[in-house]
């Protein structure tokens, strides 16, 4: 299957940065030596982005090529393509072309659509199983996914704040875990104790202000306390910070809030322990390797596949990963993206994608190249990650994750070794799950495409008992 270079068509963006510049058409015209009306037609997107000027553009407003990207707009495709998978769209179906050039031209109006189609389902649902509910249409933690995603998983202001500590704190000589509590106990008066109780309580950490303690559990490993620590700097010395941030531009409503801090505590933590400047050179230097950074840094394998997919400081971009996090009954716990992937909004998740697969394989890293329905190539690292169970009653969660890159970044990493990335034959197509999947002949679908008529035949039986008619 032969690679095909995808044409940028990035008006928005461009015209985002023009107005942030405070540029007329003509000043940005006449900046990088193209006509007006070609400009006009950029911003429009009558014409693709080519490559000489997307470089121009990067070097003269000092930004990255991630800026111009159509990742916001592949998700958005993908969300109206599950959307107007919907039986209620079946008498005004859309085309996956339709989709598309309604995601590029009209961005505010199809997340306008979504916005009413997600309060028409909870509608649905509130009619039929709890008629005096009174939930806003958004969940909170959609909400904040959603937030994050538009941030494309980067707080500079927080990253830089978490780097500048780090940088303060750091020596060679002593332990950052140790350096970390020293710090608490020298500026706040808090020393660390240890107690038996505290996952009883379900809990992983407590500050006892009446006794100038922090408690932590007795038998957590010492990444958790690492990263625990980390958490408590920034809920006690940036939490004005963070404030500033979700009273700028946070989600509005109030729970949404709530679990927005939590997120930028999260954020703050993961930045302090591995400090953007020092991380990506070595993420670099080691080929993207999860176990050796792990190990450089000394914490878990979750955190630093948690903290490639944010590294996307303008004119400083790692690979742009996606990260996704679920349990083994295919919940999704965290979701993150930095590049055209896209999970399922409804139902579970593509049983073909190698992260259920490292379940059957614990602690041992799958590597998967991936194709998904839009036609992009992904390599896959998948591993199953957590503790032990610490005895026979113990019933400790099964956690997979999977952090993925295009092909195009592929070679960057060293998972790439041995793989011929031109030879697509092994491939493994994914989609997006079975409600909005159109491959028709996967053995492993579950249910039917939704919005489309289907037909079970009468003279012969395929591997999957109905086919869906085609769209007219």
């Amino acid at each position: 299957m032969a690679r095909t270079k995808t044409k940028l068509f990035a008006g928005n963006r461009l015209r985002q940065l023009r107005q942030r510049e405070g540029m007329t058409q003509a000043a940005l015209a006449e900046c990088v030596g193209i006509s007006l009306s070609y400009l006009n037609q950029l911003e429009r997107n009558h014409r693709p982005l080519p490559d000489h000027l997307l470089q121009s553009l990067c070097e003269r407003f000092a930004v990255g090529t991630s800026w111009f990207s159509d990742t916001r707009e592949a998700h958005a495709v993908q969300a109206l393509r599950e959307t107007m998978a919907d039986p209620v769209f079946k008498t005004a179906p859309l085309s996956l072309v339709q989709m598309a050039e309604a995601a590029r031209h009209s961005p505010e109006l199809c997340e306008a659509f979504l916005t009413l189609y997600r309060a028409y389902t909870f509608d649905q649902e509130r009619r039929s199983h709890a008629p005096s509910a009174n939930t806003p249409p958004l969940e909170p933690y959609e909400a904040v996914g959603n937030w994050v995603q538009d941030h494309n998983n980067y707080f500079h202001e927080l990253d830089c704040a978490a780097e500048s500590f780090y940088e303060h704190l750091f020596s060679d000589d002593v332990p950052l875990a140790t350096a970390l509590a020293q710090h608490l106990q020298d500026r706040h008066g808090l020393s660390i104790t240890h107690s038996t109780a505290l996952q009883a309580r379900g809990l992983v950490w407590r500050i006892d202000r009446h006794k100038h303690q922090i408690q932590l559990p007795h038998n957590q490993p010492p990444e958790s306390t690492l990263f625990f620590l980390a958490q408590i700097i920034g809920q006690l010395e940036h939490n004005r910070l963070m404030t500033d941030i979700l009273r700028r531009e946070g989600p509005k409503d109030h729970n949404a809030q709530e679990l927005a801090r939590v997120y930028l505590g999260n954020y703050f933590a993961g930045a302090l322990i591995l400090p953007y400047a020092r991380f990506l050179h070595t993420a670099e230097t080691l080929r993207y390797d999860v176990d050796e950074l792990r190990r450089h840094f000394e914490v878990s394998f979750e955190q630093v596949c948690h903290r490639l997919s944010t590294m996307q400081r303008v004119g400083a971009e790692g690979i742009p990963f996606y990260f996704l996090k679920l349990d083994i009954a295919g919940n999704i716990l965290k979701s993150f993206s930095a590049n055209r992937f896209s999970q399922a909004r409804f139902g579970g998740p593509c049983p073909l994608w190698n992260v259920f697969r490292a379940f059957a394989t614990p602690g041992q890293i799958q590597v998967q190249l991936s194709q998904t329905t839009d036609d992009s190539i992904y390599l896959n690292v998948a591993r199953t990650v957590g503790r032990e169970g610490l005895s026979y009653a113990d019933r400790p969660r099964q956690i997979a994750m999977v952090l993925g890159c295009t092909i195009a970044d592929a070679t960057k990493t060293v998972y790439a070794a041995g793989l011929n990335l031109e030879d697509h034959t092994l491939v493994v197509p994914i989609g997006p799950g079975c409600r909005a999947c159109g491959r028709e002949q996967c053995s492993h679908r579950s249910l039917p495409v939704s919005g489309r008529a289907l037909d079970t035949g009468s003279n012969a039986r395929g591997v999957v008992p109905y086919r869906a008619l085609p769209e007219h």
